[in-house]
């Protein structure tokens, strides 16, 4: 048998069988669709505004041993702020050149150093390890019914970030929250590409022995706090 040729029929074959399988991925997407947008319309409570979005998220969050609370856009920086200083933070690792991370570094005290991730992590891993009490980060997006942080870490805000410090405080926009897992792929079309390092954080690192026996912060921060930003008043007030 020529080799060759036999390569060309088997190539032949999977040309031939894409469009089924292009047809097949297609109808079994809309059987996925449909079936959530049951659940949805079953779910006469289900949240659906920011608003709603934002207070089920911040008792989901709860639920999972996580500080949340929901601020306005001007408000949040002077917030998270106090909550730093009153909780003996000292360095504070963000990206100072986003428009979050310079916000927060204009509003924090004296006492708290904003710190930039801007070496390699053999540069200074003793000292990030050792000193950095907290990392600051800003989630793409979110899951409002699990709680869930979507993270796309990049070179200025990488995964170490929201990962090696004690704390992990991440802000997150209500408008950019959604109902379910289901939701935040279609609404952010990740079957047409997603970043290279997608991050999922639903509440502190926690993990259990045998016996069951819960601990915190065993793989990664043992306290997680989330700042839902509204783009009003509305919910302007800390809880």
């Amino acid at each position: 048998m020529n080799p060759l040729n036999a390569r060309e029929r088997m190539l032949g074959r999977l040309r031939a069988a894409a469009p089924a399988a292009t047809s097949d991925a297609s109808m079994l997407d809309a059987r996925i669709d449909a079936h959530y947008q049951a659940r949805r319309e079953a779910a006469s409570a289900m949240p659906a505004t920011p608003i709603e979005l934002a207070q089920a998220m911040q008792a989901a969050l709860g639920a999972s041993h996580a500080q949340a609370w929901c601020a306005s856009a001007d408000a949040w920086p002077a917030q998270l702020a106090d909550k730093l200083a009153a909780a003996g933070v000292r360095r504070l690792l963000l990206d100072p050149a986003g428009a979050e991370g310079a916000a927060l570094v204009h509003a924090l005290h004296a006492p708290v150093a904003a710190i930039a991730y801007d070496r390699p992590i053999e540069a200074w891993k003793s000292e990030l390890f050792d000193t950095v009490d907290a990392g600051f980060t800003v989630a793409r997006s979110g899951i409002a019914g699990t709680g869930t942080l979507i993270l796309a870490p990049d070179a200025q805000t990488p995964r170490t970030v929201s990962l090696v410090p004690p704390l992990h405080i991440a802000l997150v926009y209500a408008d950019t929250l959604h109902p379910d897992l289901h939701a935040a792929a279609r609404a952010e079309r990740w079957s047409a590409g997603m970043p290279t390092n997608l991050v999922l954080v639903s509440g502190p690192s926690k993990t259990s022995d045998i016996q069951q026996t819960l601990a915190y912060g065993a793989h990664g921060p043992r306290e997680l706090w989330v700042i839902i930003v509204t783009r009003s008043d509305a919910t302007g007030a800390a809880q």
